[in-house]
């Protein structure tokens, strides 16, 4: 049994495993929709992007490797260990990127947020618009407290989205990620339930 805890968990286990994972929409044809097998091709391509290799240490070298990461943020929703979605468009289910709340403890009813957007869907602010959006159903639908962010302090792109997302800057965790040009300091952001500019 162990030494008891003092307060209830911010969020109770079940909460994901015992629903369906929604669609979530973003606007102008745009949604964040559970990932699908017959994803592969575009993942397979969106992980061939030297941008996304470098900030997310990520390389598919076949369709089947792809296929795994598929289905491996297919069981995250079950394990009730991390949320992931396809941000993908609305009538062609073309992919455009993703969405992650990672590194979940529901104890304290918190998320880490992930994002990457595929080369054609950079620009045009659907990712803080989808990372906006996603904040707003963890917030008011799943019942979290609080959204972390970490990225790069060299990865000025994803600071913007951060920030225009409504994270605020919490400070720099040194040498703390290590990518393949070596260590980086990583910039901390987060949003609280709680904070004025929930939107």
């Amino acid at each position: 049994m162990g030494v008891p805890r003092l307060i209830a968990p911010a969020m109770a286990s079940g909460l994901f495993s015992g629903s369906d994972q929604p669609e979530i929409a973003v606007g102008k044809g745009v949604v964040l929709r559970p990932w699908r097998l017959g994803d592969v091709g575009a993942v397979f391509e969106a992980f061939a992007d030297p941008e996304i290799q470098r900030w997310h240490v990520r390389r598919a070298d076949s369709i089947d490797e792809a296929a795994e990461w598929i289905t491996d943020r297919q069981r995250g929703w079950a394990a009730e260990t991390e949320l992931s979605w396809a941000v993908a468009e609305q009538q062609s289910g073309a992919v455009l990127g993703r969405m992650t709340l990672g590194s979940m403890k529901l104890y304290d009813g918190s998320a880490g947020l992930a994002y990457w957007m595929v080369p054609a869907a950079r620009g045009r602010g659907l990712c803080t618009r989808a990372a906006r959006v996603l904040c707003r159903w963890a917030f008011d639908d799943a019942g979290f407290h609080r959204i972390g962010l970490e990225h790069s302090t060299a990865n000025r792109a994803s600071c913007r989205v951060a920030v225009k997302a409504g994270f605020l800057a919490e400070g720099t965790r040194r040498g703390s990620a290590l990518h393949a040009d070596g260590w980086h300091d990583m910039h901390v952001h987060a949003r609280l339930a709680s904070d004025t500019h929930h939107s």
